[in-house]
């Protein structure tokens, strides 16, 4: 173990050095580019330099992927003729990033004192709705800051898994107490472990009707006649994917963590430590932000209601599946829209007709959608996790011993007991004699029965896959492919002359509700901010074009053959 953790040590110095190196080269590069050419070139006059063209930093600044990376601002860049000021806080900025760096412990988690904790299961870190690092990796701007991507985390929390048993092993063949045994004398109320997983399943049922109901509700505010966008499922994934960037980056929230707020306790030493070297006196030990921000979001991700929130609020907002069954809807020219739409809200029935157009102009659709989904839902993204450093100074904290005495409990209550009335309203409809008949169903109750289902899959399929691939979360890939597949099939029957409008309901119930949930854009942007660019690339290029062809052959072997039929229900 200790040559494991000696390797690990060696190659984060390696990295630390080559990033250095790259700072200082870059330095060079910037203190060279000043020079004059010695071959006959054009004499620009020196106030082209005030052309923010010229001045502004390439769009990608860490090209390589350096574990250690400098920030050039446009700012630097107009005041780095002024000098001495700049480059001695880069200096301190790079000395206390690296100062960070080497005090940080490596696959080191950290363990609650006092209070009380969750008991999440090991597994739990495979969901890459915790294990992403946050979308701002550099919140307070400074000049330096260290760069980790989504891969780095897996190996990392891997080898903290094998050390762990490679220690137990050799303190039972030395017949040492177990470190586990040692930590239980301290006073740490554990949750059980059956409390946990109970407190936690009931959050993503919970939190998977409220998301499945905003995305039905947003699609039907969004969906009016002249709408600018008319696949209105977009605003949906935006959303979803700016929520999931604040709670990502949010520090306020779970504050109290597990009952100590160390990271504020932590910021409040180092606001005093900074008053102090103000008036002239000096601490013996310096405060070290990053590791405490880093170990404020280890914790908080292990608070059964943050993992609700993220996988089961965010995941079921947003939906793959009816992402990719737009964009084969824009390509064949059969994509609905609101002109000339009934009063009452249906996304599939049009009273319009459909104009013929060329091959061309249907692949200009599918690209219109794949490029505004996507490109929308990243900026959303980082847009949320802006929004949460912004709105830090009045985001409310919700006190723990409320979470874990009331809010948990009553959580298991609210799960349940919502899933079973939601059955039994899809079973006994309250408007079984109205007029028009039975319409809750339709719109939203069948939804929310199979709902629940769909985000459990997707939980269960990232805990037990997201880990065998670092570089490729192959659970969100699988529930991502599997749900729209099942959105195609789904699609397909209800547009066949056979059935009635129960059939047809239950039918968009799977698509709005399982498929749905199962599926999820939130996480998967995540994953591509995360990853390195060739996999993230490699990773989002997999999913989409894999999707769109299990569609190709799920729904344009109906649509090209014998045509989509009339629906028979419009809820």
């Amino acid at each position: 173990m200790a040559a494991s953790n000696a390797d690990a040590t060696g190659a984060e110095n390696t990295a630390r050095r080559q990033g250095i190196v790259s700072y200082h080269s870059e330095s060079r590069r910037d203190t060279s580019a000043r020079r004059p050419s010695r071959d006959a070139g054009y004499d620009a006059t020196d106030n082209y330099a005030n052309l923010n063209e010229i001045a502004a930093s390439s769009p990608v600044q860490n090209d390589d992927g350096q574990h250690l990376h400098r920030v050039r601002t446009l700012e630097e860049r107009r005041s780095h003729h002024s000098g001495e000021t700049s480059r001695e806080a880069r200096r301190q900025s790079l000395a206390r990033t690296i100062s960070h760096s080497s005090r940080r412990p490596r696959n080191s988690r950290r363990s609650s004192q006092g209070g009380t904790s969750y008991d999440i299961p090991d597994n739990y870190v495979n969901l890459d709705e915790l294990a992403t690092p946050s979308p701002v990796e550099n919140p307070n701007e400074e000049p330096v800051y260290l760069h980790k991507s989504l891969e780095e985390a897996k190996k990392q929390e891997q080898q903290y898994e094998r050390n762990q048993i490679r220690q137990r092993r050799e303190e039972l063949a030395v017949g040492q107490k177990p470190k586990e045994e040692k930590d239980e004398e301290k006073v740490v109320h554990h949750v059980s472990r059956f409390a946990t997983q109970l407190y936690t399943i009931s959050y993503l049922i919970l939190f998977s009707f409220f998301g499945t109901l905003a995305r039905l509700g947003l699609q039907a505010i969004t969906f009016y006649p002249g709408a600018p966008v008319v696949f209105s499922e977009l605003w949906a994934n935006v959303g979803g994917s700016l929520v999931m960037g604040f709670l990502s980056e949010d520090r306020m929230l779970f504050k109290e963590e597990w009952g100590t707020p160390e990271y504020d306790q932590q910021l409040q030493k180092a606001k005093e430590q900074s008053q102090d070297e103000e008036s002239g006196s000096s601490t013996d030990q310096a405060i070290d932000l990053a590791a405490a921000k880093k170990a404020h979001a280890a914790t908080k991700k292990t608070i059964p209601l943050y993992i609700g929130l993220a996988t089961g609020f965010c995941g079921c907002f947003t939906s793959f599946s009816s992402f990719i069954r737009d964009a084969y809807l824009a390509m064949s020219n059969a994509l609905p829209t609101p002109l000339n739409h009934p009063a009452d809200y249906g996304v599939f029935e049009s009273s319009t007709s459909t104009v013929s157009r060329n091959g061309g102009y249907s692949f200009m659709a599918l690209l219109a959608v794949i490029v505004t989904t996507v490109s929308l839902s990243i900026s959303a993204l980082h847009i949320g996790a802006h929004l949460a450093i912004f709105s830090e100074p009045w985001t409310p904290t919700m006190p723990f011993s409320f979470c874990r005495k009331f809010l948990d409990r009553l959580a298991v209550v609210l799960a349940w007991g919502c899933w079973l009335g939601a059955i039994f309203l899809a079973i006994w409809p309250p408007d079984r004699h109205d007029n028009p008949p039975e319409i809750w169903r339709g719109r939203a109750v069948f939804a929310l029965v199979f709902a629940p289902l769909g985000c459990l899959g997707r939980f269960y399929a990232s805990i037990y896959l997201n880990s065998k691939i670092s570089s490729f979360p192959l659970g969100t890939f699988v529930v991502n492919i599997f749900g729209t597949a099942i959105i195609g099939m789904s699609y397909d029957l209800q547009h066949v002359p056979l059935g009635g409008a129960i059939g047809c309901q239950v039918l968009q119930g799977i698509e709005d509700g399982f498929c749905g949930c199962l599926t999820t854009i939130s996480t998967w942007v995540s994953e591509l901010s995360s990853l390195r660019r060739r996999n993230a690339y490699r990773y989002g290029a997999a999913s989409v074009v894999i999707a769109f062809c299990f569609l190709v052959v799920i729904m344009g072997s109906l649509q090209w053959t014998k045509g989509f039929s009339a629906l028979q229900c419009t809820h």
